[in-house]
């Protein structure tokens, strides 16, 4: 009887502990996810996961604290984006501010293209 009581409670040190291990790499993998789409403001062209600079390694410890609090992940680009601002993250959210950004280049395209057809077909 004993044999079995320490078996079983074998078995369940086992299992909180690779619980542990699984929710410890969930939160590893997520802040990974989250600094590789953010700029590092001090590193030109460097996201916060490929940096090792003083700023990345504090926003990385930043993303796995707000992560242990229970923070979603959209609830961290919006802390950052309050304290940085837009510029911080990579893929920008399409908006009234930036419309400007996301139509332009599609309007100099439409235009472009015909300027080629007026060139090449109308003479």
């Amino acid at each position: 009887m004993i044999k079995l009581i320490k078996i079983i409670l074998l078995i369940l040190i086992f299992t909180l502990s690779f619980q542990k291990i699984l929710y410890a790499n969930n939160n590893y993998l997520l802040v990974n996810k989250i600094s590789k789409n953010l700029r590092c403001l001090i590193c030109q062209g460097q996201s916060v996961y490929d940096s090792q600079s003083d700023f990345a390694l504090s926003i990385k410890i930043l993303i796995k604290n707000k992560i242990e609090e229970g923070k979603s992940e959209k609830q961290i680009y919006d802390y950052l984006k309050n304290q940085y601002g837009e510029w911080i993250v990579y893929d920008p959210e399409f908006n009234k501010k930036n419309i400007v950004l996301w139509i332009f280049p599609l309007i100099l395209f439409t235009f472009g293209g015909l300027l080629i057809y007026r060139k090449v077909f109308i003479k």
